[in-house]
């Protein structure tokens, strides 16, 4: 349902306000390419006039530490009516912005090597780079040429800072049997659970047999517990039958949820690994062992 609510956003975003007009600029420049000019002044948005620009989805943005949006629109030299508009996002960090990214990507997307990651389509240019998020698009017109859509997104990413790493969490689910580019930061209820308070979440398996896999980081071991405690609780509440087990260092909870069907959740000193929709338990067991062993070996 998030990533429908941000595709809606976007479809407002077709003319920015000028509300918040300044001559000061750092991440959009005045022109690109021989055949695109600023169209106005940049509008710089904050927290309390982000609305103005997005239409009341401005709270989606929040749970991921938005700073602060610079926008601009580019004319082109040969038909006024063809405009681009690009939008820099800059959130709390590099997971945040590409919490927000990932929930507009699909797995079949045509990928670009912009940023950290970015896809883009003859309507509209997305990527990540460090902690900012950018929306490239078309407006005016129905779509352009791709090519001035990047144009457009390398000069804006030459202005970032230089770091073109994916957040390392990510890196947890980079194991055969999780689909590519699935993975989604979810900053607040993670599967809708108010005791989930951020993680990650990504598709896995094949053939037909899909089920999901997730990860949880909290602050210490203790509170890890705790959330997994709570999760264990919610289950007995529908009345389904659930209990934590110890498998050596790791509190595991194998059971059931009444959204998700069969479950399997550990603890793993700070974190939860787990998986939801599960058909086949063993092999749901074997993913997270990939996953943990990954999670060991990046230390964080």
């Amino acid at each position: 349902m998030f990533r429908y609510l941000i595709v809606l956003a976007a479809v407002f975003m077709l003319t920015p306000s000028t509300a918040g007009a300044v001559d000061a600029r750092d991440y959009v420049p005045p022109s690109f390419s021989d055949t695109w000019v600023e169209k106005g002044r940049p509008a710089i948005f904050d927290r309390d006039n982000l609305f103005e620009h997005i239409n009341g989805e401005a709270e989606i943005y929040f749970p991921y530490g938005f700073e602060k949006l610079e926008s601009t629109t580019y004319e082109s030299r040969f038909n006024p009516d063809l405009w681009i508009v690009a939008d820099v996002y800059k959130m709390g960090s590099g997971l945040d912005a590409f919490g927000i990214y990932s929930n507009y990507r699909r797995p079949d997307y045509s990928f670009i090597k912009i940023g950290a990651e970015g896809f883009v389509s003859p309507s509209q240019l997305l990527f990540y780079q460090d902690r900012y998020f950018v929306r490239v698009q078309v407006t005016g017109e129905a779509e352009t040429e791709k090519r001035h859509l990047l144009d457009c997104a390398r000069d804006i990413s030459g202005r970032l800072p230089e770091n073109h790493r994916p957040p390392p969490e990510l890196e947890v689910f980079n194991v055969p049997g999780i689909v590519p580019r699935s993975e989604r930061y979810v900053a607040k209820s993670l599967l809708g659970y108010d005791f989930f308070r951020r993680g990650i979440v990504a598709d896995a398996g094949g053939e037909g047999v899909v089920f999901q896999v997730f990860m949880i980081s909290a602050e210490s071991p203790e509170s890890a517990h705790r959330t997994l405690e709570r999760y264990a609780a919610f289950v007995k509440s529908e009345g389904i039958t659930a209990r934590i087990t110890q498998a050596g260092a790791r509190a595991v909870l194998e059971s059931a949820d009444p959204l998700y069907r069969k479950i399997y959740a550990e603890q793993s000193g700070r974190h939860l690994l787990g998986a939801v929709r599960v058909q086949n338990v063993p092999a749901a067991k074997i993913l997270i062992d990939k996953m943990r062993a990954k999670l060991e070996n990046a230390g964080f």
